[in-house]
């Protein structure tokens, strides 16, 4: 029996069949989970011989809906997800940075049937002197910081925004949905791509600009830090 069949089954065990019936029309739970198996292979970025880094932030958009009907089920599908992402990680041999979490959201401009997953990898890194797997896992690898979690830039060209389709998603009132994008490569760069309130490196809105291990960047109110060692 595959993966996707025994998360249906425990499903099934869980809510004595309530999933069959509340979703006969709607989204199935299974087309949820098949679809988060697409996004961590579609995502799935090779760091080095030993590790292939996956997202572990999951975060799936539903019609108003859908969103409804699953709401007395969430506690148990969201369980049953995280171990699914758990399960078939460690079967394809993924590195899986942080700690999983699998969320719903609605989403107005969705219809029925319909539905949109999100996901980033994000460490959550401890302070100095308290070192963590994820602390190892993501050192010398490119990654942005904000406070106390990593965002490792495992793409080429890494965008960050407020949209919905951004790589790194700034939550923050200031940030434009496409607000800018990190070049990796030697140099690395930080370019904006026409935010509406700017990019700023050392107090200066910049266009394009070289950046080195340390350089703070800033996006509205939110302070992100580059790490490359």
């Amino acid at each position: 029996m595959g993966l996707l069949e025994r998360f249906e089954d425990s499903l099934d065990r869980l809510v004595n069949g309530a999933f069959a019936r509340a979703f006969k029309a709607e989204v199935q739970p299974v087309e949820i989970a098949a679809a988060l198996q697409r996004e961590m292979d579609d995502r799935a970025a090779v760091i080095d011989r030993e590790r292939t880094v996956i997202p572990n932030v999951f975060f799936i958009e539903l019609s108003e809906h859908d969103f409804n009907r699953l709401a007395p089920f969430q506690t148990a599908l969201r369980a049953e997800l995280a171990g699914l992402i758990r399960d078939y990680g460690a079967q394809q041999r993924y590195t899986i940075l942080g700690t999983i979490d699998v969320s719903f959201g609605e989403d107005e401009e969705l219809d029925t049937g319909i539905f949109r997953v999100r996901s980033e990898a994000r460490a959550e890194i401890s302070s100095q002197g308290n070192e963590s797997k994820a602390d190892d896992a993501v050192r010398g690898q490119p990654r942005l910081v904000v406070g106390d979690v990593a965002y490792p830039l495992v793409r080429g060209i890494t965008r960050l925004g407020r949209g919905t389709d951004a790589d790194i998603r700034i939550v923050d009132p200031g940030a434009s949905r496409n607000h800018c994008e990190i070049v990796i490569g030697t140099p690395v760069l930080l370019r904006d791509t026409g935010s509406t309130n700017g990019t700023f490196v050392d107090g200066k809105r910049i266009t394009e600009i070289t950046i080195d291990d340390g350089t703070e960047i800033l996006i509205g109110s939110t302070t992100l830090v580059f790490r490359n060692s």
